[in-house]
C-alpha cells in the first residue's frame, strides 16, 4: 500500500498571482495602445504562468511517499530497515519531523510548514507505524499473554 503526502498548496499562490499580474500588465499595455506584439507577449507569458500556478495548486509536489518496503522523501528513497527513529526537532526554519538513519550524518528532515494543516500528526503516526512494522515491533497494550500450556 502506498500513501502520499503533498506540500501545502497555499505555498504556491504566488505563482498564480504572478501570472495574473502579468495579464494585468498586458491589459494596461493594450489600453495604452501599445503594439499588438508587446501585448500578445505579455498575454502569452501571463497565461502560461497562471496556468502553471493553477496546475501546481491542483496537484502540489509530493513531500513523502510511504510504501511497504521503502520511504521516498523529496525524491530520496530509503528502505525502512535503514531508518532507526522518527521524532521532531526544532530547526532554523521551524519544527520538522526527523527520520534518523543508520548513518548518523544523514538524517532526513520533513519541515512541518510544508505539509497541509493537520497532516503532520497523521504523517508522524504513519511513519512510526511503518517503522515498527518494518522492524517487527508491536505496541504493548499492558497485558500479559494468556499461558495456554500451563504445566499445572
Amino acid at each position: 500500500m502506498r500513501t502520499t503526502y503533498r506540500m501545502r498548496s497555499g505555498r504556491f499562490l504566488g505563482i498564480l498571482a504572478a501570472g495574473l499580474i502579468i495579464l494585468g500588465v498586458a491589459a494596461v499595455l493594450w489600453a495604452l495602445g501599445l503594439p499588438g506584439v508587446a501585448v500578445s507577449v505579455f498575454v502569452t507569458l501571463g497565461g502560461m504562468i497562471a496556468l502553471a500556478g493553477l496546475w501546481i495548486l491542483a496537484r502540489p509536489p509530493k513531500v513523502a511517499r510511504l510504501r511497504d518496503g521503502d520511504l521516498e522523501v523529496r525524491g530520496l528513497r530509503t528502505p525502512w530497515t535503514d531508518i532507526t527513529e522518527v521524532g521532531r526537532v526544532e530547526t532554523t526554519h521551524g519544527e520538522a519531523i526527523v527520520l534518523r538513519t543508520k548513518n548518523p550524518d544523514h538524517p532526513i528532515l520533513l519541515p512541518i510548514s510544508w505539509l497541509a494543516p493537520g497532516k503532520a500528526e497523521s504523517l508522524e503516526t504513519a511513519l512510526r507505524d511503518k517503522l515498527n512494522a518494518a522492524h517487527g515491533y508491536t505496541i504493548w497494550d499492558g497485558t500479559a499473554p494468556e499461558d495456554t500450556n500451563s504445566a499445572e
